[in-house]
């Protein structure tokens, strides 16, 4: 019964089973055969069913992104530098054995590589750091073509180590001055730790060398054996002897006088010989100069170099290889003495003479049979034979290359050759520690060239000592950003101390004056690094002597700073370093405004950061409310406005056309005596104007007369200079527009006609008046220049409450501002000196280019030694936009200039004279130019 009841209970299972899946199908079959209404179906999930419950659905009948931007933004990567900060690269010493080695002072030096344009610098750079660096791209790479030669270019990675700036890369020409800190060896095998500067050659940043000049104990100046000494290597030289800097010279690309003027080798002794005196002209010309600076190749001083092809000499480490290679018992230095200048060498004799006449036609002189000779048939060697012939000639020289080198290029192969035959830079090193001083001995003349505070305190002794035990002192010179722009790093070098990271600091700016803390700030030091342009190097702390960057002090830095510790030094022995002087003046300006204007507050920004990064920028508001940026030429105001775009606003920015900045001046005395009154009339200041002597404004803006001064020593240099009255040069009251402008106020008072107490006790507000009306002439707003103001009288009230600033500055504005208009004034506008290189073809179109924007020729000669004629001409700054691509225009891009502002000259015409008719539409010309740039430009 059981087995019975089972089985009926299974079949009933069977049956319900099976009448459950007939139901299901029956319901399928509805489900796809019924109508469903349109409103009714749905096709994709609810926001509630994807996001869960509780989630807010906003139905949009339009789209509120623009169809130009994608749904999902994507990713942007924010970098715009080349960096190699992921892994520090490879290098033939260890990073801890460099910055212990930067411990010593004495084993320490500080180097600038400055030159013309294209000269090599970089390339110099580029050498040393491949012979102490793991670099395979330079190692594979063809040397770059000179910029004669028309060859392929090669890969961007294999060049530039201090290139890392994008717009570098794409220009192809430095715009940065880069530091790189590394360690070399002399032909002794001794280490020293060089930290070197590579600076830009074009002259409009030559700020960037000026500021690198700051940082450096010598100049390692770079010079094209075939160009010589151009306008960018002449200021630089001058900006040297300035700071106080030992020279030297390396004489790059010697291969083009081999290669591409194919001279012979008594030829090139010659063209050597000759950009040697150059150099030497004209640092004998510079005012400062010393006999000590003369350059000579047997002195020691002088480099040769070929650096795209990867070999640089000095006479001592090519001797030392003679010496070494043929056992010769006499000294490298003695007979490095033998091998320039007038001696002669006698191979069959073998005796070194001083007259050829004695060893006839046999007698060669040394360099050339030594140095050029073995040096010519190398290059004549390796560029007409094959491998089978070369390779036994190559490995009697002790140079072996693997079977793949010789298919190369015959310049990479050339490379490869001569970068085995001279070996690694050595006599570049022997020449560096030998003839720059280390910061140890260079401390004393640094400090007190620089340092503006007492020389007795005890600042100024750590200073001079370069103790690192001192007080901490550092002068910041350069900001740079990092590689996503975010933030700025400062670069300075210690004076004194030891800074140490997460320590606190004060921060004082240019316009620091003891007793006055506004421009002071405390900061504390986030991190610090061994810039090496490409990657940087973590420390710990560093001391006195050496090159340091600083991150989280650059909040109060505008262009320069000085760094003191917050413990050791107390604010009374505060003082600064001395900020940066330049030769060359921002006298170009373009308006700037957003596209979009909410957008302003990002271009502000933009502009604070274009002021840290470079030197000469300034940045202004017209009255009119424009934004005006101040640079020195076209290039310089170009990637200024690139790093503002892409770097810094990341904002579209319109720019008007460029003009120029101009001064105010007279030509004449006042014709009669002008007098303004003071707002309550209880006030009167009576005053003349005039020119000041030839000369008298460039003393000044140099700074060779200080009104910091004692009284009597002012006296005497406009007594011995100018033949001025000793109590007239005594009477100066200021200069302006600042401490060192071009204008002059001095009290010409008579103690009988005037209270002269009063006027002391008024004498601030005077002055404060006089700098307002020299900072803002009143033709066009822009500053005086070459003026005096000499008061002659002065009533002034009894009460001091009646006589305050309020009342005696504008009184001083307004009589200045009617003395300058009845001394016959006179617009100037910047001049530039323009340098052109051009075959004898192209003179004629030259003077035609210039003849049409208002310029003139000053020097018109051709090249000893090269095939171009060089062209000296002043063209008005106004002028000058656009004048390099007319130049290349008119000669097929046969020519090269380079420009920079020389001086400035009186605009013809008379700008209040209202019978000058100016037309519409049609460019003025002769006396009608002083009106017309007034009136356009107010």
């Amino acid at each position: 019964m059981d087995e019975q009841s089972d089985q009926e209970d299974h079949s009933g299972g069977e049956s319900g089973g099976y009448s459950e899946l007939t139901a299901m199908a029956r319901r399928m079959d509805i489900a796809q055969t019924q109508v469903v209404l349109h409103e009714d179906k749905k096709y994709y999930p609810d926001a509630e069913e994807v996001f869960g419950p509780g989630v807010e659905a906003l139905v949009q009948e339009e789209d509120t992104q623009p169809l130009t931007e994608p749904i999902i933004a994507p990713i942007k990567m924010r970098k715009f530098q080349v960096d190699e900060e992921a892994e520090l690269p490879d290098t033939s010493y260890t990073k801890e054995f460099l910055v212990d080695l930067l411990g010593y002072p004495a084993m320490t030096r500080n180097l600038a590589v400055a030159g013309h344009l294209h000269h090599g610098k970089t390339a110099l750079v580029d050498l040393l750091v491949a012979s102490t660096h793991v670099w395979p791209e330079w190692d594979k790479a063809a040397p770059m073509a000179t910029p004669t030669t028309k060859m392929p270019k090669p890969s961007e990675k294999a060049f530039g180590y201090t290139d890392v700036h994008q717009l570098e890369r794409q220009r192809g020409v430095s715009l940065k001055a880069m530091p790189i800190s590394l360690v070399a060896q002399d032909t002794k095998g001794k280490s020293y730790a060089l930290n070197i500067i590579d600076t830009p050659g074009h002259v409009n940043f030559f700020d960037e060398v000026v500021a690198s000049l700051r940082l450096a104990d010598g100049l390692v100046l770079v010079v094209d054996a075939v160009e010589g000494v151009m306008a960018n290597t002449e200021r630089i030289i001058q900006a040297a002897v300035r700071e106080r800097l030992s020279i030297t010279l390396v004489v790059n690309k010697v291969d083009r006088l081999i290669l591409e003027l194919k001279l012979p080798p008594a030829d090139a002794y010659y063209k050597l010989k000759l950009t040697i005196e150059e150099v030497n002209a004209v640092i004998a010309a510079c005012p400062l100069a010393t006999s000590s600076m003369c350059l000579s190749p047997e002195l020691g001083n002088v480099c040769f170099a070929s650096t795209s092809f990867g070999w640089c000499f000095s006479l001592q480490s090519f001797a030392k290889r003679y010496v070494e290679e043929w056992d010769m018992p006499v000294s490298p230095k003695d007979l490095a003495k033998r091998l320039w200048g007038d001696v002669y060498y006698h191979p069959e004799r073998r005796t070194f003479m001083r007259k050829r006449a004695e060893g006839g036609k046999d007698a060669k002189r040394s360099f050339v049979h030594f140095i050029l000779e073995p040096v010519y048939k190398l290059f004549a060697l390796v560029t007409s034979e094959d491998e089978p012939n070369l390779r036994p000639a190559l490995e009697a020289l002790g140079i072996h290359l693997r079977k793949t080198d010789y298919v190369m290029d015959v310049r990479g192969l050339l490379r490869r050759v001569l970068c085995q035959f001279f070996g690694p830079p050595t006599g570049f090193v022997d020449m560096c520690s030998a003839h720059v001083k280390s910061p140890l001995d260079n401390a004393a003349i640094k400090t007190e060239h620089l340092f503006t505070g007492n020389m007795d305190s005890e600042i100024a002794q750590a200073m001079r000592s370069c103790s690192a035990d001192g007080p901490l002192v550092i002068s910041v010179v350069k900001q740079y950003p990092s590689s996503d722009a975010s933030q700025f790093f400062a670069l300075g070098r210690i004076f004194s101390g030891t800074v140490t990271a997460d320590q606190a600091v004060r921060v004082l700016g240019e316009n620091y004056t003891p007793g006055d803390d506004e421009d002071m700030a405390l900061a504390t030091v986030s991190g610090a690094w061994l810039y090496c342009s490409r990657y940087k190097i973590p420390v710990s702390g560093l001391s006195a002597g050496s090159w340091i960057l600083l991150g989280g002090v650059d909040g109060s830095i505008s262009k320069t700073a000085t760094i003191f510790d917050t413990t050791t030094v107390s604010e009374d022995d505060l003082a600064i370093i001395r900020p940066l002087q330049f030769s060359a003046e921002s006298v170009m300006k373009i308006a700037v405004e957003p596209v979009v204007p909410t957008e302003l507050p990002k271009m502000l920004s933009g502009l604070r950061k274009i002021g840290k990064t470079y030197p000469l920028a300034q940045t202004r508001v017209e009255e009119s409310g424009e934004h005006v940026i101040l640079g020195t030429g076209e290039l310089y105001l170009d990637c200024i406005m690139h790093d503002l775009r892409c770097m810094y606003s990341e904002i579209e920015i319109k720019v008007a056309d460029p003009v120029v900045s101009f001064r105010e001046t007279v030509a004449e005395t006042s014709a009669l005596k002008v007098f303004g009154d003071s707002p309550n009339g209880k006030n009167r200041l009576t005053m003349i104007s005039e020119p000041m002597e030839r000369g008298i404004a460039e003393d000044i803006e140099s700074g060779r007369v200080l009104l910091s001064w004692p009284a009597r020593q002012v006296g005497q240099f406009f007594e011995s200079n100018y033949n001025w009255d000793i109590l007239a040069g005594r009477s100066i009251w200021a200069f302006g527009p600042g401490d060192c402008g071009p204008n002059m106020l001095s009290d010409d008072t008579l103690p009988g006609e005037t209270n002269k107490p009063r006027l002391r006790a008024v004498r601030d507000a005077v002055k404060q008046g006089f700098q307002w009306a020299a900072r803002e002439g009143p033709l066009c707003d822009e500053p005086m220049r070459n003026t005096r103001f000499r008061i002659l009288s002065a009533e002034l009230a009894e009460s001091a409450i009646h006589r305050g600033g309020g009342q005696v500055i504008p009184a001083a504005r307004r009589v200045c501002y009617s003395s300058f208009l009845t001394a016959e004034p006179r617009l100037m506008e910047p001049v530039n000196f323009v340098e052109i290189q051009a075959p004898a073809a192209c003179v004629s179109a030259v003077y035609t280019v210039l003849g049409r924007r208002r310029g003139h020729v000053t020097h018109d000669a051709p090249k000893a030694g090269s095939p171009m004629y060089m062209i000296k001409a002043l063209i008005p700054t106004i002028d000058s936009s656009g004048f390099e691509t007319d130049l290349r225009t008119y000669t097929q891009g046969q020519a090269f200039c380079q420009q920079y502002f020389d001086h400035w000259q009186v605009v013809p015409g008379d700008p209040l004279d209202k019978g000058t008719v100016l037309r519409a539409l049609e460019p003025s010309s002769g006396q009608q130019l002083a009106r017309d740039f007034m009136l356009k430009t107010r």
